[in-house]
């Protein structure tokens, strides 16, 4: 009935050329309608056919299909794409009537044109010989080039050469089994080599012969991947040496355990950073820590990592090493460190101290293997620096010693009933007369009774704690020596000053502050200095000039035994000087201890110094200072140190006894 107007079926049917189609995900029965929205015609599909159609994706895509139009064979083919999660539609065209399959197709196409052309994302199509078919503005944009200039081009040949090979394996692959896959490629650009992040799909041509392309959605992450790279450096690398930081190494220890390897560390602290640092400023000090990693990385080999603690702390990270050999590298260090650094106008000698430690032989962990590690740089400090030991586990109860001391000595500062001073009188050997003592601290511990002062004041000297505890010392003394003045007692009360307190900033306050707070009508305190408050001369004049002018008099204690000389005593302001036991013990039967003692006292007495003998305990002894003139004399001859009440009594019968006489 139509074989004349077979070219005008579907607008006879539908008044248009291009009837729009519509099939849903559950049933074969395409729709066909002239206005879209009103179904004029439903077409029974064979399922293959039906299912071809669902096949369609969100692009435009194209298929021919034969039909049956009120008893007329009719081929239509169908441009359309999916539209919904459960439906396809588009529009349908005479088979014949290429002009309108054309124009469909186009429409279609041209939406997905824009879209690429558009969307904010690289957009790169190629075929499966990697060459460029599509190349959107934003890909312009950022390469600078034109896309005219790349379609037919190889996207390799657009990549550095280190990922070319990578590349073209993972598109060879991914061609053959057709799966998505997301890729960071570095690519040459007019602007410089970039990274972005590519988010490839395969898709069908959907039209024409079955081809694949790799649709290759992009982000340029070049920026983002730099500022990442940032943090990891900065979690990882010491900003002042460039070396490792703790993080960074410890990790690698951690990878080492777990990987069960044989390794050992060296724990190095510098030995005079702090002074350096007080003295010459944080700049220099800085440059100091920046020389000496230079230093310690110079001396790195194969398979020796050296990283920054913190501070004036670097630890050394020795792999496949054995004792023998990490001590080699400990005496390596420790000998390039002895040698004088230059930081431009400034000289600076350091040195260091090196604690080692071995996995699994001294720690299976990382906290055990630091912690040995650090208890041994501590005992080589001890040794008098510079120096360098090895774990051992008796090192273990000193650190436990030490961190008992620290914790129970701070309790003692701030108790009521620890701390004490016992004294012990200064005897005028012409006339017996007491005019001072010596006050000696003591220390009841609640734990473990009374401990002697070899036993803590080395580790308060150390640690710093000797500040507040001569602090301590200064007040009690000055409030003793305000109560014996208010009962009538014309006793002076010395007290031991250590170098670490005289390089405390506040010594001198502390001092006039115990003077005051004890309310003395005049001072009535003196100081004895240890021979190590004299290596710095020049620190030690001063502060001698300013306790004197407070009212104290000064005195040198162990003389003869340290840094001090005769020469010495012509330059210090002193009172008097204490001559050392060790003088003292043999002086009845040494004939050289008689002449050493002969030659300080008359250098002394010259000077118009007073001078004690201490440790003296016979007769003979005090009979030979006598007869040479020596002022005072203090030892168990005598007394003891005493508690302030048994003083008091010993004092009082002392009286008596020389009345009597």
């Amino acid at each position: 009935m139509y074989d004349d107007l077979n070219e005008s079926l579907l607008f006879i049917l539908f008044g248009t050329r291009s009837p729009f189609w519509q099939l849903s995900a559950d049933s074969d029965a395409l729709q066909l309608e002239g206005v879209k929205g009103t179904a004029n015609m439903v077409v029974a599909l064979p399922p293959e056919q039906a299912e071809q159609i669902r096949a369609f994706t969100g692009v435009t895509s194209h298929l021919d299909v034969d039909v049956n139009l009120y008893g007329e064979h009719q081929k239509l083919s169908l441009v359309g794409k999916k539209n919904g999660s459960a439906s396809w539609s588009g529009t349908a065209s005479d088979y014949m009537d290429t002009p309108a399959v054309a124009k469909d197709l186009t429409h279609g196409l041209e939406f997905a044109e824009q879209v690429i052309s558009e969307v904010n994302s690289l957009v790169v199509i190629i075929d499966h010989n990697s060459n460029i078919l599509r190349f959107n503005k934003l890909c312009e944009e950022v390469t600078g080039l034109r896309e005219q200039d790349v379609i037919g081009k190889n996207a390799h040949s657009f990549m550095p050469p280190a990922e070319q090979g990578p590349s073209r394996a993972n598109i060879h692959n991914f061609f053959q089994t057709s799966s998505s896959y997301e890729v960071e490629r570095e690519i040459n650009t007019l602007n410089g080599v970039r990274k972005i992040l590519w988010r490839n799909k395969f898709v069908h041509s959907g039209s024409g012969p079955n081809e694949r392309y790799l649709v290759c959605s992009g982000t340029d992450v070049t920026e983002e991947r730099k500022a990442q790279a940032r943090l990891l450096e900065l979690a990882t690398v010491d900003m002042l040496t460039r070396l490792p930081n703790r993080h960074a190494i410890y990790e690698k220890i951690e990878l080492y355990l777990e990987e069960s390897k044989q390794f050992g560390i060296l724990f190095l602290d510098l030995d005079n950073f702090k002074q350096v640092n007080d003295h010459y400023g944080h700049l220099v000090g800085d440059r100091l820590i920046q020389a000496v990693a230079l230093t310690l990385r110079d001396c790195m080999r194969q398979g020796e990592t050296v990283g920054r603690l913190g501070g004036d702390e670097f630890l050394v990270l020795i792999e496949n090493t054995t004792g023998p050999l990490l001590e080699e590298m400990a005496q390596r260090i420790t000998e390039r460190l002895k040698a004088p650094i230059n930081l431009g106008l400034i000289e600076v000698y350091t040195g260091c101290s090196i604690g080692i430690a071995m996995c699994p032989q001294h720690g299976d962990t990382l906290e055990r293997l630091i912690r040995s590690a650090d208890t041994a740089m501590y005992v080589a400090k001890d040794a008098g620096k510079r120096t360098y030991r090895v774990f051992s586990s008796e090192m273990v109860d000193k650190a436990a010693e030490q961190v008992w001391l620290d914790s129970n000595l701070r309790k003692a500062l701030v108790a009521t009933d620890q701390l004490s001073l016992y004294y012990q009188p200064k005897i005028c050997l012409k006339t017996g007369v007491v005019r001072s003592v010596e006050a000696l601290v003591r220390w009841d511990s609640p734990e473990r009774g009374r401990l002697s002062p070899m036993q803590f004041i080395p580790y308060a000297e150390e640690s710093g704690l000797i500040v507040p505890l001569g602090k301590w010392v200064m007040q009690t003394a000055a409030k003793q020596a305000a109560q014996w003045q208010a009962q009538g007692l014309d006793i002076r009360i010395a007290v031991n000053l250590l170098a670490r307190q005289l390089c405390d900033s506040t010594i001198v306050q502390d001092f006039a502050d115990a003077l005051r707070q004890a309310g003395l009508i005049r001072c009535l305190i003196d100081l004895e200095l240890t021979e190590s408050c004299l290596i710095d001369e020049t620190l030690a004049h001063a502060l001698i000039l300013q306790f004197r002018t407070m009212g104290a008099q000064v005195h040198l204690d162990d003389f003869g035994t340290g840094y001090s000389s005769l020469s010495k005593l012509a330059r210090l302001p002193l009172d008097s000087i204490k001559l050392d036991q060790s003088f003292i013990s043999s002086i009845n039967e040494d004939l050289t201890s008689q002449a050493v003692v002969r030659s300080m006292v008359a250098v002394a007495q010259q000077l118009n110094i007073q001078v004690v003998a201490e440790g003296v305990e016979v007769e003979d002894q005090a009979d030979f200072l006598k007869s040479i003139d020596v002022d005072s004399a203090q030892g168990y001859l005598y007394a003891k140190p005493m508690p302030v009440k048994e003083f008091e009594d010993w004092l009082t019968n002392r009286k008596k006894l020389r009345l009597v006489a």
